[in-house]
């Protein structure tokens, strides 16, 4: 069995060393060549364009930054979907939308390909020790052919139904970590500002109902060391968060908290913010109320 895994990038490269160290084949293929090299040393073969890689590949797994990404590597010219072998199992491991999914699952299904969308939960330290969570929507059968896959690269797997089913249950997902991240830098933030110590703050908060896991994440990980080198960029959750709130408004809702969340890392993005950590979005609310949360000197 051949496995094709189009984007090398942080999560991705982690991925493929996974099934490598299982003993899959892996064929792997990432605009910047550079990516590649590393994983050519631990045996992944590599593949000069999408369309050879498609042509190979009895798996395709891709996971990108972006769902117009996704679409040009799907239903682009010389794309997975013109080049793949029909029977081929298609997974898309980006969060990328319901809107996405849909559209090449029945693109897909015109070629005799199967396509399911996997996002994944955990961040790189999941994709590395194979713990992540994966949500998956589409064809029931083609989840169970190819769900000892999905078990390498993570420790919780639900199939949650039809096409998009996966993306959705990740959009929401996504949504609370947002909406925890600002909520977290606002509360350390607004304690600083009326002089409290923040490491002392954040004790308080770790024993009290107040607690999350996103809280301590942020503080324990980045902020408090001011070390924001990404996890995950806020520029990839101003998208989440901005794909997030057009399902919650197509659910119904009119005014909720994500609203808020959108604009405050849309404006850390603006600002130059976008490649760093998430938690970065801590720094334009401390400039707003002139303070720093950190350790003790």
């Amino acid at each position: 069995m051949n496995i094709g895994f189009i984007g090398t990038g942080v999560m991705g490269s982690r991925m493929v060393q996974r099934l490598l160290q299982h003993g899959y084949h892996v064929r792997v293929y990432n605009r910047s060549t550079e990516k590649v090299k590393p994983l050519m040393k631990q045996g992944a073969i590599p593949e000069e364009s999408i369309s050879s890689l498609a042509q190979n590949s009895d798996i395709i797994c891709t996971c990108l930054s972006m769902p117009e990404d996704v679409l040009e590597v799907y239903l682009g010219k010389s794309g997975i979907l013109e080049k793949a072998n029909m029977g081929t199992v298609c997974i898309d491991l980006t969060t990328a939308g319901p809107e996405t999914s849909n559209t090449i699952y029945e693109q897909a299904l015109k070629k005799g390909i199967d396509y399911l969308d996997a996002p994944v939960s955990g961040g790189p330290e999941g994709a590395e020790n194979g713990s992540l969570t994966i949500m998956v929507g589409g064809e029931k059968l083609t989840f169970e052919k190819i769900n000892p896959i999905l078990n390498v690269l993570g420790e919780t797997i639900e199939y949650l139904g039809s096409s998009g089913s996966g993306s959705i249950a990740k959009l929401i997902n996504q949504y609370l970590v947002d909406a925890h991240s600002l909520a977290a830098t606002e509360a350390m933030v607004a304690g600083a500002a009326f002089g409290l110590d923040s490491e002392q703050l954040f004790e308080i908060l770790k024993v009290s109902y107040g607690d999350s896991r996103i809280l301590r994440r942020h503080m324990e990980q980045y902020v408090f060391d001011r070390q924001f080198e990404p996890g995950g960029a806020v520029k990839y959750v101003s998208k989440d968060v901005r794909l997030a709130n057009q399902l919650f408004q197509a659910a119904g809702m009119k005014r909720f908290s994500g609203q808020l969340a959108e604009e405050a890392f849309r404006h850390a993005e603006t600002i130059g913010l976008g490649a760093l950590d998430m938690s970065a979005v801590i720094q334009p609310l401390e400039q707003q109320c002139g303070v720093i949360v950190k350790k003790r000197d």
